[in-house]
């Protein structure tokens, strides 16, 4: 079995890490995996990257034609924000792109999307991939008019147009014609959907682009013997932590500056919290841009893989107040590494986070309950073991690497 994984990029993201585990897992059951990317970090032989290099943030590396590709593709969304279009979580994915002549001469015996946006595959080739495909969704692009969440708005159940992330009126706007495109490229095409969270495969079913599509769930994996618990002292003494003191942990890709992320209900949260369990913070994913909390905060900036398992060991308690979530891959990590997590219950998490049993599940954006499970973990030496050691014992028996990657063999298998 020979399948070709297909990501816009390697290493930077939360799908791209999720698929490069994915393929890793796959090679150590015996599986030929490749993986096909528009933006190579690793110097992984296996992963096919661009030829002609330029070197970008962080050393990874893009074709130049990538990376014009993408600031093309984006053009449409300067008319409904010209000052911001650049950032926008947004993909229209229309600009030609023949690549699926480059899958075919990998000949690969399934095709496996993953993350395919910033103009990487367009729309209109998927419908010329002529390999069994199976798309993995890492978020809700696939199936809305290009958002990648969507936040309050129902459109994607129907056939979208006046986008509120495009602050539009018109019912023709550019997410109709994104979606109009999907329509009409996708409608025939037999391909299976898996989703990671039951949240996400919920809502591909209930969406007017994929209420036919086979849905499956299969959780992403985790290489436990990369992400497990080390001496929390050691840990504290290794990154200059205080050792006497509550430490919270919250953490991302941007992860203050990324709303959906919610360190704004964080801060609130942190203000509610009683004096008498001496908190301190500790933020990754962003350098110390002036956010603040009512209590001292360690940043330290994006951690390089080698030292996550220090930063998840040294905390007491990891805290993902996110908006919308799938399956965030810091949950899964910081369960792994023996921390608790709290997290609103909304999206995948109550995927991994089981209420009480290995963390706190808050009542959706109410900051007092947020609070008072951020307390609830910490306030019992007992309870924080207890805790501690669930956490572990869930991700062991429900998202280790290879278990995953035998049910994704399984379904290539039945393709």
């Amino acid at each position: 079995m020979k399948p070709l994984l297909i990501n816009t990029s390697d290493l930077q993201g939360g799908a791209a890490r999720a698929a490069y585990r994915l393929h890793q897992g796959l090679q150590e059951i015996g599986v030929e995996s490749r993986m096909l990317v528009q933006k190579k970090t690793s110097t992984d032989n296996s992963v096919i990257g661009p030829k002609t290099n330029i070197k970008g943030p962080r050393s990874s590396s893009w074709n130049l034609m990538a990376v014009a590709r993408y600031l093309v593709d984006r053009l449409p969304l300067a008319y409904y924000d010209y000052h911001n279009f650049q950032q926008m979580d947004w993909s229209p994915q229309w600009l030609p792109h023949n690549i699926h002549k480059k899958i075919n001469r990998i000949h690969p015996d399934v095709v496996h999307f993953h993350w395919i946006c910033q103009g990487f595959v367009p729309v209109q080739e998927v419908a010329k991939i002529k390999q069994p495909l199976v798309w993995t969704l890492h978020d809700m692009w696939a199936f809305t008019g290009g958002c990648h969440y969507n936040g309050t708005c129902d459109g994607y159940k129907n056939k979208c147009g006046t986008c509120p992330q495009l602050s539009s009126g018109k019912g023709n706007d550019l997410s109709n014609w994104v979606w109009k495109r999907k329509k009409k490229y996708w409608a025939d095409l037999d391909f299976t959907v898996v989703t990671p969270s039951r949240w996400l495969a919920n809502c591909a079913s209930s969406s007017s682009l994929f209420e036919d599509k086979k849905i499956e769930v299969i959780p992403n994996g985790l290489d436990l013997q990369k992400y497990k618990p080390v001496s929390k002292d050691e840990a504290r003494r290794a990154l200059k932590l205080p050792l006497d003191k509550n430490l919270i942990l919250f953490g991302a890709l941007n992860s203050t500056g990324d709303k959906r992320k919610g360190f704004q209900y964080l801060r609130s949260a942190v203000g509610m919290l009683s004096d008498e369990f001496d908190f301190e913070a500790i933020v990754f994913g962003n350098s110390d841009d002036g956010d603040q909390l009512d209590i001292p905060i360690n940043y330290m900036g994006r951690l390089p893989d080698n030292m996550l398992n220090s930063i998840y060991s040294a905390a007491d308690v990891f805290v993902a107040p996110s908006v919308q979530d799938n399956l965030p891959n810091t949950i899964m990590e910081s369960l792994a590494c023996g921390t608790p997590s709290v997290a609103f219950d909304i999206g995948g998490m109550s995927d991994m986070i089981v209420h009480k049993e290995n963390g706190y599940l808050a009542k959706p954006f109410d900051v007092d309950d947020l609070a008072k499970g951020i307390e609830w973990v910490v306030e019992q030496d007992q309870r924080k073991e207890y805790l501690s050691e669930a956490s572990r014992k869930y991700v062991e028996k429900n998202f280790e690497l290879k278990s995953i990657a035998k049910k994704y063999a399984d379904l290539y298998s039945e393709l």
